[in-house]
């Protein structure tokens, strides 16, 4: 029988060589990595240290609390003005709460129809063409609103101000379906067979299954989905700028005109205020607002999910 013989190293070292020129590579690769995510992390670090430098000038001048409780949001008015929050936070309350009234449900049914009901042909093409809505452009969006889905209000409620917050939370909550729809389909997707064989066993329909099985076992993605729609609803601005108007009101009727707060910032860093003004400090005003608000939804987003998670093996 031959014997054998460990491999020999290739004549001249080429092995060291090309050793050397992994170990090179990998450092290079693990390099790139580190230096995108420090890119993101300073990114996000400038941004919140600008928002609380030009935050800190404004409140210097206006009172925080009287910012946070006021009811009044005239910071433009050459006399009288007001810098008291709740109107635009109102706003955005009314144009978030309109849409995820609209969109919560279809897209959780949508979900529950393309993971539990569709075949797999239905739905390669049912959830490409949801997921196209995610594509338009939000500008077109609010022309929509304002040119086609404020006229049908109107004929309805002839009372709706041209400019309203029904019609522009109807279209942000059309466009945030898709991010409804989609990640509720993979949550719901990712429950194991066995739980729905289980339950089919014992005598559950379709129906049951899916609502009473399913649905559950996938709540914490369910849930993600939704704080995320309704995280993309807050801001948005394109939709409200356009379809919902600009007049600054603590109001709950959906047929006036209000002004939500990315709206805002929108209509007044047009470059007619001037740099370093009160004015223009109140955009960094609004925006620590706004940042404040969805990173506290964030925070309950993610207590939510550590609550509801499921694990399976």
């Amino acid at each position: 029988m031959a014997e054998l013989t460990a491999p020999q190293p290739a004549p001249g070292g080429n092995w060291r060589v090309r050793l050397d020129r992994r170990h090179m590579r990998e450092r290079i690769i693990n390099a790139v990595l580190v230096a995108c995510a420090t890119v993101s992390i300073l990114t996000t670090i400038g941004i919140v240290g600008v928002l609380l430098f030009e935050s800190a000038s404004f409140f210097r001048v206006v009172n925080p609390i009287a910012f946070l409780t006021g009811t009044e949001w005239t910071p433009l008015f050459t006399s009288q003005q007001a810098f008291g929050v709740l109107p635009l936070l109102a706003g955005s309350a009314l144009i978030a709460g309109g849409a995820a009234a609209v969109a919560l449900p279809v897209g959780l049914l949508s979900a529950i129809y393309l993971s539990e009901y569709a075949r797999e042909g239905v739905r390669r093409l049912v959830k490409p063409v949801l997921e196209i809505l995610a594509g338009i452009p939000t500008v077109v969006y609010g022309y929509f609103a304002l040119l086609y889905v404020t006229p049908l209000l109107r004929r309805v409620w002839p009372e709706a101000d041209i400019f309203n917050a029904a019609s522009a939370s109807i279209v942000v909550g059309i466009m945030i379906i898709p991010m409804v729809s989609s990640l509720s389909e993979d949550a719901m997707s990712a429950v194991p067979r066995a739980l729905r064989e289980g339950a089919y066993a014992l005598g559950a329909t379709k129906f049951e299954v899916a609502t009473r099985s399913v649905v559950p076992a996938a709540l914490s993605g369910i849930i993600a989905s939704f704080m995320l729609a309704i995280s993309r609803a807050i801001g948005e601005t394109m939709i409200v700028t356009i379809a919902a108007g600009a007049t600054p009101r603590l109001t709950a009727n959906p047929l006036v005109s209000v002004q939500t707060m990315t709206a805002y910032i929108a209509e007044t860093a047009k470059g007619e205020v001037a740099h370093g003004t009160i004015e223009y400090q109140s955009i960094f005003a609004v925006g620590l607002a706004l940042f404040a608000l969805t990173l506290l939804m964030n925070i309950v987003s993610g207590m939510l999910l550590r609550r509801f998670r499921e694990v399976y093996e």
